[in-house]
This record gives C-alpha cells, structure tokens and sequence, in this order.
C-alpha cells in the first residue's frame, strides 16, 4: 500500500508559529497541531500548503521552503512540513475543521494537550532554527 502525502503549514509570526486545535469535523478531533491537510490528485505540495491555509484559517500565504518530512503517528500519511509567509490578514477559522487557534512558542505546544507524538521533534529540534 502507498502511503498517503499531506502537507503541513509552518507559519511565524514574530517568533511563534501557529497551530490549530482540530475542529468537530476534523480526523483527530481536539488534537493540536499545525494547519495540514492531504494532498488532491495531481497538486504539488506548495499548491496543497495554499490551499490548505486558505481551507483551514482564511490566510492568503505564499510557500517558503520544505524544512522536514515525518510520518503521521499511525504510519497512514507522510507530511512534508513547509514553511509559509502569511500575508498580513486575520484568521477566519472553518468551523468544522478548526475549533481554535493560537500562535505559540515551542514552549507553549509542550503545553497544549493532546499534540501528535510524531510533531515533537519538529517543535524540539527543527522550529528552533528556523525563528
């Protein structure tokens, strides 16, 4: 069986990144985590980061470059993590996928509960580097 690609938004603003807690029609509802989402038939993964941002929180980005690549904690995705600009605009959340959002420090994930094992080391080793 081929693995599925999602992507995965690295936004920063002012040395936070943004995460979103998982909405009532989201997989994995109540988790926190990045903005993400599987990638559509013949899309490449920048094309996926903008539309997912757009879906998700309403933000207009522009994709940077691709920082890390892990497997979800079930082994079901691969997720490319991108980084993103985000144009300035203020989040317009989709009910149904997003209940929240909040732009945290690395320090500040380790306190949101329940987060994706599997999104530790990025927040450990790879987002440290890149604020």
């Amino acid at each position: 069986m081929t693995q599925k690609q999602a992507i995965v938004a690295v936004l920063t603003r002012a040395g936070r990144v943004l995460v979103i807690e998982r909405g009532p029609e989201a997989v994995m509802s109540g988790y926190w985590a990045p903005p993400s989402g599987r990638l559509e038939p013949g899309e490449s993964e920048p094309e996926a980061l903008v539309r997912e941002v757009r879906e998700e929180v309403g933000l207009t980005v522009t994709p940077g470059a691709k920082v890390w690549e892990c497997d979800t904690d079930d082994g079901t995705f691969r997720l490319h993590w991108w980084t993103a600009s985000a144009e300035t605009g203020d989040l317009l959340l989709d009910p149904g996928e997003v209940a929240a959002a909040r732009w945290v420090t690395a320090d500040e994930f380790f306190q949101l509960k329940p987060t994706f094992t599997g999104d530790h080391p990025f927040f450990e080793d790879i987002l440290p580097g890149l604020l």
